[in-house]
This record gives structure tokens, sequence and C-alpha cells, in this order.
């Protein structure tokens, strides 16, 4: 694979640019010559993918109008083309399955799953027109591994990977190829951002699992690394960048240790013993 010829530069819209994950995706694709769409759900955020060269819009994945503003921006900039759509944004939302609340689940799946359905149906009319397009959704280990305390987020992520299975099949013989990406721990944002969440829509101190969200705080607070095998998100642009320049992407593309070694050992453990060895990894279950 070779970056694209500067005359032929294709289209490629992002969410979640802030940080983290989507900001490297987006510098990694610009640098190859991509013409990238940075988006982001804050204006001071898409202020500073400005200054930094991006051509920058406001996209929250939680305002309908907002999406379809966004995508009618982005076809206009670029005559009615896109060649890709990477699916990033999103948060985890801790707690344990007891303490979530309705709105707080709905809530996690309409920024997780809801929003990126409703981007991607708006933009699959452009790709099938042109007669192809790459759609990559950046899932995670925890789409086809649970850990606990991490209902909310699990809940997304096996929901998202369940609708793009659905969505490959679909679109197969079209020329759109769809490509899920499923990271583990991954230096970012996410675990600070996860913190604040948790901590506004969980009543954690008067919650029968108070001693185990004590070791979650820590968790989400600690400095550095918190998980073993921890990559930094340019690994993640590596699969990426396959998804979109292959001729055949792959279906799936792991990222990091853990996830190589969890999907191994769902296929050859039964669930009891998968149990064992998630509550072991996550520092065990509650009360």
């Amino acid at each position: 694979m070779s970056a694209p010829d500067a005359k032929s530069s294709r289209s490629i819209l992002i969410t979640g640019c802030s940080s983290g994950i989507g900001l490297h995706v987006a510098q990694a694709l610009k640098k190859r010559g991509y013409r990238v769409f940075a988006t982001a759900r804050k204006d001071t955020d898409v202020q500073r993918l400005l200054a930094q060269g991006f051509e920058s819009l406001q996209l929250d994945l939680d305002d309908t109008r907002s999406i379809q503003e966004a995508v009618d921006a982005v076809l206009q900039r670029t005559g009615g083309k896109l060649y890709a759509l990477f699916n990033n944004g999103a948060y985890g939302q801790a707690g344990a399955v007891e303490d979530l609340s309705r709105s707080t689940l709905r809530a996690q799946l309409e920024t997780n799953l809801l929003g990126w359905h409703d981007l991607t149906c708006r933009i699959i009319p452009t790709m099938r027109k042109q007669g192809e397009g790459r759609i990559i959704q950046n899932s995670s280990v925890l789409g086809f591994a649970a850990m606990p305390y991490r209902g909310a987020y699990n809940c997304s992520k096996y929901a998202l990977e369940g609708l793009t299975d659905t969505l490959r099949l679909e679109l197969a013989g079209t020329g759109i190829h769809v490509s899920l990406i499923e990271p583990g721990p991954i230096r970012s944002r996410f675990r600070a951002n996860a913190h604040a969440m948790f901590m506004k829509n969980i009543d954690w101190e008067h919650s029968c699992h108070t001693a185990q969200y004590q070791k979650q705080i820590q968790r989400l607070q600690k400095e550095g690394d918190a998980a073993p095998f921890t990559l930094g998100p340019e690994d993640v642009a590596k699969k990426v960048i396959h998804a979109l320049e292959s001729s055949h992407p792959r279906p799936r593309y792991y990222v990091t240790f853990p996830t190589y070694l969890f999907g191994y050992l769902k296929r050859i453990l039964s669930t009891r013993m998968l149990d064992r060895l998630m509550l072991k990894a996550s520092g065990g279950g509650g009360n």
C-alpha cells in the first residue's frame, strides 16, 4: 500500500477529532494526502482544528440536525463525493449495570451507536452513487469480550458490532467496504472523559458496589498507562490506513495484545472459564 496520489486525493470524514485516536488518525491521513474533514462536538475544538490546517466542522452525534448540516457542508465542498467515513466519536460510561439509569444508558447509545448509525445512513447514498466507499467503525475489544463495570460501553460496542456485520453483508457487491477496528487500551483522554461521566451519572457512594467503584475511580484517575500492553493511537491509524487502501480490507482489525488474546480465548474457552478470566483481569466482581 502507498499513500494516494495527490491528483486522486480522496476525502474522508472523521468524527471525534478533538483528541486521541480521532486526532491522530486525522493527522496521519492528512500527511498521506487525504482530504480530511475533521469534526468535533465543541466549537472550541473545531477552531483548534482549523488552526492546525484541517477542514473542520462541528458535528454533535446526539443531534440529528448537527449531523445533517455537517454532511451537507462536506458534500457541498467535495462536489457530492466522499470516499470514506471513520466513525470514532464516543465516550465510556462506567458503572455497574444495576446503577445505570435508563437515561444514562440511552445517552451512551445515542452517542456511541445511534449517532453513528444516523451519520452512516446519510453517507451511504453518496457512496452508492459513486460506486465505491469505505466505512470504518472504531469498536473495541469490549465489543466482543465484556468486562464488569463497563456495561453501558459494552452494550454500545456489542450493538455496533452486530449492526456493522449486518451492514457489511447488505453492502456486499456495491463497492462499499465496511470494517471494524477493535482496539484494546490506547493512550488518549478516554479514561479522563469516562471518569467525568461516571462522577456525573453514577451515585457511587450509595451503591452496593462502592468498594469496587473506589478501585475503578483510582484506575480512571491514574496518570500514565492504566493497563498492560497499552499502545499509542498511531497503532490504530495503521489499521485505518490498511482498511482505506487495501483492495481487500478486512472485516475486523485487532489492535493491542489484549484484543488478540481475548479474541483467541473466546474461541477456545467456555463462557464460565472466560468469565473467570475477565473478572480476574478487571480486579474482581461486585457483591
